[in-house]
């Protein structure tokens, strides 16, 4: 059952190939079937193997699969091989799982697209890329996959490139994924140079994490940081956060993908895997990780609250959630981040799926000041969202309370100053996601009053901005009548259906009240266990931290009904939340000015100086020979003539060196 591992990536892979053949001739939908068949199949795949390795004791749910040799170049040899163990399978059932759903829902989304067949190939490569990231058996493997999601990204992104803003999105989510894959990369190379090997595990004894504790503190450290630049520039953490919120230019079901259950969880699930080598690192290590996540949740939270892009609320809560699964893996809970990574994809695809819903009913409108009361008219919307907004509010039985409880749990252990920060997020996640669900789902309808002034959601300028306040607040400003919201077809409700469902019940997959409810746990044991570090904590504290959280998350939700729905409070939206704190702002006029000008001189000193030294050389060699060329008459009386002459001068510098 093992051996059907490497059915998992090849009929995604299959598919991409097919589409890219025969995707035209198939056309709309046969071509989101053929697509939608392989990701399901790929979960199947999974599924049998899920069960092959479960059927193993725990001390041996580990099974290497062998495809072929890659590189073997004198001491480095990379296979390319994947890695079975509690870990990968854990990422490839809800990456699968959940990535079959989305592409189920864009048979529906997509429809009428002239791209549609283009846009499966691509959903079909970026879940083949995704399941090599999580399946190689060595960093190499999972950087090949960490390069193909990124390109995928990419093309997903900018799908829609005759748009400019769409173009620039796509571009700046790829460059700035470079800037994090220089710290992957330098970690795997000095992986290599202190260990002679980037293999995970092998049969031999030879892996790197089987010899991480014999690495210095200062090496583990430096190995572990560089791994998590790499790890923050794909999970979207400070300071390279900036290409997700943009991300939202791609079709919904994209954001689903990318935000929910995939690429954004990519960084995380690299820091678990090379736990061993975190724990070796120098004890603040962990800490930097731990912050930098506890920052990035509260930062994100905060920007929250003032988006009108139903999206960007959205993406904006991505960022924070991420930055709770890596406030979790500094603190060495590596199974709550893990267990917060599946329940977030979850929720999470689950609301970006209902967003795109929404925006489909309300034909292609984005900005929540125009909608109001949709619930009357998308009930299965309505309600499957309602579902994820509890959820990741942190309201049990919810899925996302037991997982984010989890995580204030270990950072009270590890940092009472994380936990305030934890808990104060949760808070605000509370509030900004049910302001969401106020504007969108309930009061007053605002799209039938009028119709929207042409335009960008997020226009910048002061009249666009006073003309949507005023339409917000019922004041017509173009008669012309909105078209009426409706539910959406089939294909997009029946995943909402499914997701709710999981975002209800998967809180038991790791239920706290005993080690035999405590499955994944249990699961992923054989993985962490030599990292995983138990806050001591008592039990009437946990119950107490417990009861404060759920305080928090209720007093969020209050709050935002007394704002949005009683009005008894005014809302609270500042300008420098909407912009993120000008952060992006300031990143552009920076890299527009001083950083083109720096680029610029850069470019020309390599130009001038390493190119001048290297083409310098080349024509001093050049020219020397032109010179010395000249001595080569080709006549034997010439060639006897310097023999003697050099015999003469040898005879006479042995007279001189013997003083006669």
């Amino acid at each position: 059952m093992l051996s059907a591992v490497w059915l998992i990536p090849a009929l995604p892979l299959l598919g991409a190939l097919l589409l890219l053949v025969f995707g035209r001739k198939l056309g709309e939908p046969w071509s989101g079937v053929l697509a939608t068949l392989m990701v399901a199949g790929s979960f199947v795949a999974g599924v049998v193997t899920f069960l092959g390795l479960l059927d193993r004791p725990a001390e041996e749910r580990q099974f290497l699969f062998h495809v072929f040799d890659w590189l073997p170049v004198g001491g480095f040899n990379v296979d390319i091989g994947f890695l079975v163990d509690p870990l990968s399978m854990t990422m490839v059932l809800f990456v699968t799982g959940v990535g079959a759903l989305i592409h189920l829902y864009s048979i529906g989304y997509m429809h009428g697209d002239r791209g549609y067949p283009r846009f499966f190939l691509y959903l079909n490569l970026f879940a083949f890329s995704m399941l090599m990231l999580v399946l190689g058996d060595n960093l190499l493997v999972t950087f090949l996959g960490w390069e193909g999601v990124g390109a995928c990204s990419y093309f997903l992104i900018s799908f829609w490139f005759e748009k400019m803003p769409n173009a620039v999105a796509g571009k700046k989510a790829f460059v700035t994924n470079r800037i994090g894959d220089w710290g992957y990369m330098l970690g795997m190379f000095l992986t290599f140079t202190t260990l002679g090997s980037i293999t995970y595990f092998a049969k031999d004894g030879s892996g790197f994490l089987q010899h991480a504790s014999g690495l210095t503190g200062v090496t583990a450290t430096a190995i572990a940081l560089l791994l998590f630049v790499g790890a923050a520039g794909k999970s979207a953490q400070l300071p390279l956060y900036v290409w997700l919120p943009d991300a939202m230019a791609g079709p919904t079901p994209v954001s689903a993908l990318i935000h929910a259950a995939t690429m954004v969880t990519s960084g995380v699930y690299l820091m678990v895997r090379v736990s061993p080598v975190l724990a070796q690192s120098y004890h603040w290590a962990p800490q930097v990780i731990a912050w930098i996540g506890a920052i990035t949740a509260l930062f994100a939270a905060t920007v929250a609250v003032s988006q009108r892009d139903i999206k960007k609320v959205l993406a904006y809560s991505t960022v924070s959630q991420l930055g709770y699964m890596f406030l979790a893996v500094g603190s060495g809970a590596y199974v709550a981040a893990i267990f917060h990574m599946v329940t977030h994809a979850f929720f999470k695809a689950l609301l970006f799926l209902g967003s795109g819903s929404v925006i489909h009913g309300m034909h292609d409108e984005q900005d929540m000041r125009f909608m109001g009361a949709l619930r009357k008219l998308m009930p299965i919307t309505a309600s499957t969202f309602i579902v994820g907004w509890l959820a990741i509010a942190g309201v049990p039985p919810f899925a996302g309370f037991w997982s984010k409880d989890e995580i204030l749990l270990s950072a009270w252990g590890n940092n009472k100053a994380l936990w305030a920060i934890g808990l104060v997020t949760a808070l605000l996640t509370a509030y900004y996601m049910s302001r969401q669900v106020f504007m969108v789902f309930f009061g007053e309808p605002r799209w039938d009053q009028a119709h929207h002034v042409a335009g960008e959601a997020e226009q910048s300028a002061a009249a666009v901005d006073d003309e949507r306040t005023d339409v917000a607040h019922g004041v017509a400003v173009d008669e012309h009548p909105a078209p009426t919201p409706h539910e959406s077809p089939w294909t997009m409700w029946v995943p909402l259906v499914v997701l709710a469902v999981l975002a209800v019940l998967g809180g038991g997959l790791n239920l706290p009240f005993n080690h035999d409810v405590s499955f994944l746990a249990n699961w992923l044991e054989p993985v962490v266990h030599a990292t995983e570090v138990v806050p001591d904590v008592a039990t009437a504290t946990k119950v107490g931290l417990a009861v404060v959280a759920i305080i928090a998350a209720l007093a969020g939700i209050a709050l935002a009904a007394a704002v949005y729905l009683k009005q008894r409070v005014r809302a609270v939206e500042p300008e420098l939340l909407l912009h993120a704190y000008h952060y992006d702002d300031a990143l552009a006029a920076f890299f527009g000015g001083p950083g083109e000008a720096l680029a610029e001189g850069t470019a020309m000193a390599d130009k001038l100086v390493i190119d001048g030294a290297v083409n310098g050389a080349g024509t001093l060699v050049r020219a020397g020979g032109s010179r010395l060329r000249v001595v080569q008459t080709g006549y034997v009386r010439n060639y006897a003539l310097g023999i003697a002459g050099g015999a003469v001068l040898a005879l006479g510098w042995f007279l001189v060196r013997a003083g006669l």
